[in-house]
């Protein structure tokens, strides 16, 4: 594939050994996507756009979606901000650091109703990544800087909102600039899993021969 294009799947698949919570499953039944893009695409500033661009069809299938049935507008349950806020898992951790994972994104709903949290899989100054991730998926340790010129890591994050039907934070979306040889190898030796890299998938990053990409997991699990 070129760059721009990708392609869309079905994925179903049974998960026996991960965990279970209100957004995971043992069954999960999802759509994805990929898309083919350039080496200097690899930054943040290329991530950001595409989540904006997926953030702006989600807030307008919710306007659409009222148009046809207007009694969905209900005052109890607030529409999607238009915008939707950006931020590392660091500057999280630093906003609320008395708080676990899943409180510091619950707290910070309360602050921004619709948040894409970057760089989920680094080990943050705690001593703990925000959530683990795969180490031959997601690209999590390519270095960044933020505005103000903290230095970051991670091509990746979760888009999340509130949910004011069940009064917690939902993910709504998984995605991020997939590994490239460089990083790949990285995260293999930071999990201990350089083994890995005697595998046929492995080994087509590792020689160039998979185009680089930026991909995304929906959220929508079976319950």
């Amino acid at each position: 594939m070129q760059p721009g294009e990708g392609l869309c799947t079905d994925m179903r698949a049974v998960r026996k050994d991960y965990f279970l919570d209100h957004d995971h499953s043992a069954y999960v039944d999802q759509w994805d996507w990929e898309r083919a893009i350039t080496a200097d695409q690899r930054n943040l500033s290329f991530l950001k756009g595409v989540v904006s661009k997926i953030w702006m069809v989600i807030a307008g299938a919710e306007r659409y979606a009222q148009e046809l049935f207007p009694q969905l507008k209900d005052p109890r349950y607030p529409n999607l901000p238009e915008n939707l806020t950006f931020l590392h898992a660091e500057e999280i951790l630093d906003m609320y650091p008395e708080l676990p994972r899943k409180q510091r994104e619950t707290a910070i709903l309360q602050k921004y109703p619709a948040v894409f949290i970057i760089g989920i899989g680094w080990t943050l100054k705690d001593g703990y990544p925000h959530e683990m991730r795969a180490a031959d998926y997601d690209d999590w340790v390519t270095e960044t800087r933020s505005d103000d010129g903290h230095v970051r890591h991670g091509l990746n994050g979760d888009i999340l909102v509130w949910n004011p039907i069940t009064r917690r934070r939902h993910e709504l979306t998984s995605m991020g600039i997939r590994v490239n040889s460089e990083s790949l190898k990285k995260q293999l030796e930071l999990t201990h899993q350089t083994g890995f890299l005697n595998f046929p998938y492995h080994k087509a990053i590792v020689n160039h021969e998979i185009p680089l990409s930026v991909a995304e997991a929906s959220a929508s699990r079976a319950p």
